[in-house]
């Protein structure tokens, strides 16, 4: 029997492990478009950006404990080109591989603005963190996770940054627009420059051009603007692909529907039983490590899959804070109240946001497991 796991990202490399703890002693085949071992992702944005951060990237494993220990046959910087769920292969580099069970990892790819770089990669991080180490002036496109970490990280080397957002908040989809004012604050106690609500109509050698005819000068431009599920290669292969962008439809089991094949991670859109049901494609370190597991074991056992029905949790690190958050933002309300901002649908709380509160946030993410009932998180939250 072969298992082969198409992307050598955290699920993927999850998927390996979670296979081998089940006992398979059958052939695992890891494919991953990038030469790179797997490695951690949210690093490059946060601590390797830092002023003195880690001098490289390291793997997650060594390439003897992937090919000894675990027992895993590696084909990096072959991307998988083609999959025919009829016959069961995969093709990687112009030959066709046959599987018996089928993991896809592919992750996402980032949304790229022409003149800017993206920071995606371990070689993307390297070059945004030389670019700061030599002083460039930054500016940065989105909002978001990325391009608030690369602001931080250019405020603790004191140069100036300028952040342009086409919403009006930063994380307007990942918390929504009430809990944009206290992200904002972050940004502006730390002296970072934000430009909401503002178009870029393009980047050039002379700066980033803004809806209007104004051009903020910079050296570096980061495009943090989002991304993509990697699934080019699947076109054709029977498989359904969201109408939105192209992520991979699976059940609540990580199904993608032909046998013996399951999706996980960036790519996947999964219904979430804990939110009735709530399709969800979630880009969290959280998400990819369990549902890279899950997909494992369901491809290798279909007989044992099970929904699966965890709470969201993603972390973010701006200027020394820390911002959590745990559940869902889609809401029919959303409450400040004592340290954190929560969100309610019904008669549940479905969401919390807190900054600097670890242990808070993750008493909520129980009472959302629990489906708690909204005047006890409120009660609680207010008393903390």
């Amino acid at each position: 029997m072969t298992l082969v796991v198409v992307g050598a990202s955290l699920a993927g490399l999850r998927a390996v492990e979670a296979a081998r703890r089940t006992g398979y002693r059958g052939r695992i085949v890891l494919v991953g478009a990038e030469a790179r071992l797997p490695y951690d992702r949210p690093p490059l944005s946060k601590a390797f950006l830092d002023p003195g951060g880690p001098g490289e990237v390291p793997p997650f494993h060594a390439e003897t404990v992937l090919r000894d220990e675990l027992g895993v046959e590696l084909m990096l910087g072959a991307p998988a080109e083609h999959l025919d769920t009829d016959v069961r292969e995969v093709t990687v580099a112009g030959a066709a591989m046959r599987y018996d069970a089928l993991v896809i990892a592919t992750g996402a790819t980032a949304r790229r603005l022409p003149g800017a770089r993206t920071l995606r990669t371990a070689e993307d991080a390297v070059a945004v963190r030389a670019a700061l180490d030599a002083g460039a002036r930054t500016v940065v496109v989105g909002a978001g996770f990325i391009g608030s970490e690369v602001a931080s990280a250019a405020r603790k080397r004191g140069l100036p940054v300028t952040i342009v957002e086409a919403s009006a908040t930063p994380l307007h989809r990942a918390v929504g627009a009430a809990a944009g004012a206290e992200l904002t604050a972050l940004h502006h106690a730390a002296g970072t420059e934000l430009r909401l609500g503002a178009e870029v109509t393009g980047v050039s050698a002379e700066g980033v051009a803004l809806a209007g005819g104004e051009v903020l000068p910079a050296d570096l431009v980061v495009a943090g603007i989002g991304a993509v599920p990697a699934t080019g290669w699947l076109e054709g292969s029977g498989l359904t692909l969201h109408e939105r962008d192209g992520g991979i439809v699976c059940d609540e089991t990580l199904s993608a529907g032909p046998p013996g094949v399951y999706a996980a991670g960036d790519v996947a859109y999964v219904p979430n039983p804990l939110f009735d049901g709530m399709s969800m494609r979630l880009e969290h370190w959280t998400n990819a490590a369990e549902q890279g597991g899950a997909a494992a074991r369901h491809a290798l056992d279909p007989a044992s899959a099970r929904p699966l029905g965890a709470v969201p949790y993603f972390w973010s690190d701006w200027y020394g804070h820390r911002i959590q958050f745990v559940g869902t933002p889609e809401a029919d309300e959303v409450v400040r109240t004592g340290g954190a901002t929560l969100y309610r649908r019904g008669d549940r709380v479905v969401g919390a946001l807190t900054i600097d509160r670890p242990r808070e946030i993750m008493k909520h993410r129980r009472r959302i497991a629990a489906r708690a009932p909204w005047s006890e998180a409120l009660a609680v939250a207010g008393a903390a």
